[in-house]
């Protein structure tokens, strides 16, 4: 492709390898990038709480798409734009009746963001006892289900012991048709639900509009199977060589893996 107008980067697998650190290369090109008048976009399935640790070292501070295409943060304000699609606690319990059918003795964890007047009772992360997350737990309210679907959240997350992600995505997009849109970032155990057509590419294609630029003029990096959609709609979907084969075969073009700075040896070429 010709030089991008738009850079759009997954973070986890992506710019994060398992040091959970930006490597000095990586900041170096972004910052070119920058420099460049470049828009240089965050699309992860992070929360807005966890973009700040890795948008400081980049030195961004423009949008960051999160919660995998729910929710557009603008960086800088610390404050939410835009939200994409919300799971109403009616439509929760049904899913949550749905999923104790199809992943018994699965739990349950909603992700919420504040909108509107502020409230104080407003728990952003909310868990059932048992819920797992790959990347540690320690996170979240512990409460009883009804807690856990009783307010409007922007992810619905599933875990389930003894089986994989693609174990349980193909369990539950079997029973939930196109209720909602299932996804995962991480084999460990856990898949994530969003309204129906919420997905990063949703959210990029909001980004690339507010900054006039056409699709064939963004270039994104992925590795999970919740960058397909980004990668596809993207004019130039670049996959990590470390990443899953569904975003391996939605991509463009390989890259180097995460540990050998696969965004950097791309963006280098024209910054």
């Amino acid at each position: 492709m010709e030089k991008p107008r738009l850079i759009a980067s997954d973070v986890d697998g992506t710019l994060l390898g398992p040091s959970e650190t930006v490597t000095e290369r990586t900041v170096s090109v972004v910052q070119r990038v920058l420099a460049d008048q470049a828009p240089f976009v965050l699309c992860t399935g992070r929360p807005p709480r966890w973009i700040a640790p890795i948008a400081g070292p980049l030195g961004l501070t423009g949008y960051a798409v999160c919660a995998n295409g729910a929710v557009l943060l603008d960086i800088g304000r610390d404050s939410v734009v835009e939200v994409h699609g919300l799971l109403e606690p009616t439509l929760l319990y049904d899913l949550a009746g749905t999923l104790d059918k199809a992943l018994p003795g699965c739990r349950l964890a909603a992700e919420r963001v504040e909108q509107g007047p502020p409230d104080h009772d407003l728990r952003n992360f909310v868990i059932e006892p048992d819920y797992h997350n790959p990347w540690g737990d320690g996170e979240g309210r512990v409460a009883m289900r009804g807690e856990v679907l009783g307010k409007p959240a922007i992810k619905l997350l599933v875990s389930r012991r003894g089986m994989t992600s693609e174990e349980m995505a193909g369990a539950v997009r079997a029973v939930l048709d196109d209720a909602v849109d299932v996804t995962y970032s991480s084999s460990g155990g856990l898949i994530e639900l969003s309204a129906h057509g919420v997905t990063k590419a949703l959210g990029l294609a909001d980004v690339a509009a507010r900054f006039g630029v056409p699709a064939e003029s963004v270039i994104a990096f992925g590795d999970m199977p919740n960058d397909v959609e980004m990668l596809r709609w993207a004019g130039h979907g670049v996959a990590m060589a470390n990443g899953h084969p569904e975003a391996l075969a939605a991509a463009d073009e390989v890259t180097g893996p995460v540990t050998e700075d696969g965004v950097a040896q791309v963006l280098e070429r024209w910054f």
